[in-house]
């Protein structure tokens, strides 16, 4: 199921729709009930397992005690032989691993044959209580207790004691050829009995009385055996249907798997594999795994001794590493008890010291010293930390109590700011004193950064708050709008009237409008804006146009200045009151009611501009400061002719002078327009925003429609129905838009597959999956091409080509994918 699906992916099959999502659906449940089964199967082994250990246990106790809880492990292997025949019964048993029926069987057999064996030597027992005549069971427990019951069991006597011990007699060793001897005898009295136990397992039959004479037999030559005979053995025992199989064997296998493990702690030219620690536990983990191994199995001193060579030599690289390591232990621990004499030391010194900023980075860097003053063990490391802590304690106690005094103050000076900032009326100059003695603190006393940067959020709170407020009461107070301020918002008013139509003539038009007010150009705005902005438009313009010797400005009382020097001094004033206006509605909103009554002040025409003209810069006697400077003499860094930036102006270097822009224009002189109120700036940066975006959004609809007129002449084989050179873009000239129009209007020819390529590539566009290969293919190609031009150069011919062939749904879309970014280069 699981391969059917990862195939089927790979086809491209739709898994996720019908039929196919509820096949996959019901292949995933009969694979979880597989699943599931297959853990029910190992969970029945276990229990098995321990239901034989428990039947097993009972021969071990008095008969009573096993006929007391006869009754219970019936019912349980009972039980247990119905869970195994339920599991075998199941629908989906046919598809479990096949390796899963075959221990059912097998644990089944062997629980089976222990509660026989139990149950038969228990009646046996009960028959020979009964019957002073019967045979005794098997179970020694069980048959000393009958024996002590019929009162045949005499207590032992003790074994006399001698008088003198007898020698022990030492084996005689045997030779070559006496080994070899023994060798072929026990081969050949094994391979007697191997012979028909393997006889009777290929034949498909249970011999377990072979099995166990081959039992009988290893127990006096096994030890004698070579490695072959031993591998047909355990095979041998395990076919014929012995679980545990050969031990000694199996044993043997272990320990050769961890004498490989020791040997290769070294490598071929002796040199250790993992450092000094790791061998050590490596060592540790090796020697402890071989007397497990050798616990209830034969010995086999061949291994023995060359797992035990090799772990002595690599136990030489553990004996180089712990006295190395002793050596940079002794080291760490003189640097360690330095750095303490030099801490107590440095205490003394600056018994009286108040430069609190080099202490916080001296013991700063007594920590990092003491950080990495190198490895100590954990008891040597615990007696040090704790002098250490108290020497550090001792000398910053200095630091710690200024720092506490330096935290109380600080908070004096935070309630001192939120008294300023509750205050009605907000002191600037008060605030200014005190954020210099905060400063005038941090600076003197550093405190952590956290704590230190905690306390200033707290301290600049309230004084935020009350700038704010400040700043809200002032927005409040807006000052009327000026006239230029009117015009600029009628000529955003006017831009978003023109972005709701959606023309881009029309917005293009407003755009000019809104720059010519910008710029204070009135009549400009009268022709953009609305009919009722147009007679102040006109009456701003007629003012501005009148010399500024002939202006009559209108006064607030309704009379006209006489002189020219009233007209002068109330342009003056309006200027002046229009900077401050300005100045203080930078966080202004809408302009109230009670402004709007006020009526607009008169428009005074601004005065020309300064001529600005070059002095001299020097205080030599005599000299005027406003006499121009004079060029060109000798001796002097100025534009002589020859020298670097003569031609170009500026300085002898080519750099631009103060105030002079690099293209020959003075930054200065620039005419940017009258400053902007709050509600004029946002009126018209909002206004701007939307018309970029309708623009944007109208030239991406207009793509769009140009290419799908395209196609559609394409497919209907219209040459009249191609889009004009102007909607084509300026990517496309008149003789590519020429010969489109001739490749549609003519019969279709054959499919060009290479040029929906070539455009592909050109416009950096992906290719659909199964093209690929031949788009690598064709790069390969062109890269070969040295003086051929390539895709970038050639996609309008390109295009006549697909246009010439015939129309598809395919070539279409990979058409008009090349060509949205094509055109808009």
């Amino acid at each position: 199921a699981l391969a059917w699906q990862r195939d089927a992916a790979k086809a491209g099959a739709p898994l996720s729709r019908e039929p196919l999502a509820g096949l996959k659906t019901r292949l995933a449940d009969v694979v979880k009930r597989v699943e599931d089964l297959q853990h029910q199967v190992m969970v029945q082994r276990e229990a098995a397992v321990l239901l034989a250990q428990r039947i097993e246990v009972q021969s071990t106790k008095s008969m009573a005690e096993a006929q007391a809880v006869q009754t219970a492990l019936q019912a349980d292997v009972d039980h247990w032989q119905a869970q195994a025949q339920a599991l075998t019964q199941d629908a989906v048993w046919p598809s479990v691993d096949l390796k899963f029926p075959a221990q059912v069987e097998s644990a089944q057999s062997q629980l089976q044959a222990v509660w026989q064996g139990f149950s038969a030597a228990l009646q046996l027992g009960l028959q020979a209580v009964a019957d002073a005549s019967a045979a005794l069971p098997s179970v020694p427990v069980w048959a000393d207790e009958i024996r002590r019951a019929r009162g045949e069991l005499v207590a032992a006597e003790p074994a006399p004691v001698a008088a003198d011990k007898p020698a022990k007699v030492a084996k005689p060793k045997l030779d070559a050829a006496q080994r070899q001897a023994l060798r072929e005898e026990a081969t050949q009295s094994v391979v007697l009995v191997l012979d028909s136990v393997e006889k009777a397992a290929a034949e498909g039959q249970p011999a377990p009385d072979a099995a166990a004479r081959l039992h009988d037999v290893l127990k006096t030559h096994g030890k004698h055996l070579d490695t072959a005979i031993d591998a047909r053995v355990h095979e041998a025992l395990l076919a014929a249907g012995d679980t545990e199989g050969w031990q000694r064997f199996v044993t043997d296998q272990r320990r050769l798997a961890l004498v490989t493990q020791a040997e290769a702690l070294l490598g071929p030219d002796k040199t250790p594999a993992v450092g000094g620690r790791k061998m050590q536990d490596s060592l540790r983990q090796l020697r402890d795994a071989w007397k497990q191994t050798d616990q209830g199995g034969l010995p086999n001193h061949g291994l023995w001794k060359r797992f035990d060579t090799a772990c002595n030599e690599a136990y030489k690289t553990v004996q180089t590493w712990l006295e190395n390591a002793k050596q940079e232990t002794a080291a760490h621990k003189a640097q360690r008890v330095t750095l303490m004499d030099e801490v107590k030391a440095w205490t003394e010194a600056l018994a009286d010291n108040s430069d609190w900023r080099m202490q916080v980075r001296t013991l700063h860097q007594f920590s990092d010293r003491w950080r990495n003053a190198g490895h100590l063990n954990e008891k040597a490391f615990g007696e040090m930390q704790g002098q250490w802590k108290s020497l550090i304690r001792a000398a910053g106690a200095r630091l710690d109590a200024a720092q506490k005094g330096s935290v109380e103050r600080r908070q004096a000076l935070i309630a001192e700011a939120k008294a300023l900032g509750e205050a009605p009326g907000l002191r600037v100059d008060a605030v200014k004193a005190l954020q210099l003695r905060w400063q005038t603190e941090a600076q003197s006393v550093p405190l952590d950064r956290k704590t230190e940067q905690k306390l200033w959020e707290v301290f600049r709170q309230p004084i935020d708050e009350a700038f704010q407020r400040k700043g809200n009461e002032r927005s409040h107070a807006q000052a009327p709008l000026t006239a230029h301020d009117r015009a600029v918002i009628d000529a955003s008013k006017a831009l978003e009237a023109a972005n709701a139509k959606g023309d881009a003539a029309a917005i293009r038009a407003a755009m000019t409008g809104l720059e010519a007010a910008l710029r204070g150009q009135a009549e400009a705005v009268a022709q953009v804006t609305a009919p009722a902005a147009a007679p102040k438009a006109a009456q701003i313009a007629e003012l501005a146009a009148e010399p500024a010797g002939e202006a009559q400005p209108v006064t607030a009382t309704g009379t006209q200045p006489s002189t020219e020097s009233n007209a002068e001094a109330a342009s003056d004033a309006a200027s002046e009151s229009s900077r401050e206006t300005s100045a203080e509605s930078d966080a202004s909103g809408a302009q109230t009611e009670a402004a709007a009554e006020v009526p607009a002040p008169a428009v005074v025409p601004p005065k020309p501009a300064k001529p600005v003209v070059a002095v001299r810069g020097d205080d030599r006697p005599g000299q005027k400061k406003t006499e121009p400077a004079a060029a060109g003499k000798p001796g002097r860094r100025d534009a002589r002719p020859g020298e670097r930036g003569a031609d170009r102006g500026g300085d002898r270097f080519g750099r631009p002078e103060r105030g002079e822009r690099r293209d020959g224009r003075d930054e200065r002189r620039e005419d940017r327009g009258p400053r902007l109120g709050d509600e004029a700036f946002r009126a018209q940066r909002e206004a701007r925003e939307r018309a970029e975006m309708a623009l944007r959004k109208l030239a991406a609809q207009a793509h769009g429609e140009t290419l799908t007129r395209l196609l559609s002449a394409w497919q209907d084989r219209q040459a009249d129905a191609v889009p004009t050179q102007q909607e084509l873009g300026k990517s496309v000239n008149a003789a590519a838009r020429q010969a489109w129009s001739h490749a549609v209007a003519q019969p279709a020819t054959a499919p060009a597959n290479t040029a929906l390529l070539r455009l592909e590539m050109a416009a950096e566009v992906p290719t659909p999956a199964d093209l690929i290969g031949e788009r690598r293919a064709l790069q390969l190609q062109l890269l070969t091409r040295r003086n051929e031009a390539g895709p970038q150069e050639t996609w309008a011919r390109d295009v006549t080509a697909v246009l010439s062939g015939p129309h598809d749904a395919a070539s279409a879309r990979r058409l008009q994918n090349a060509l949205k970014n094509l055109l808009r280069s």
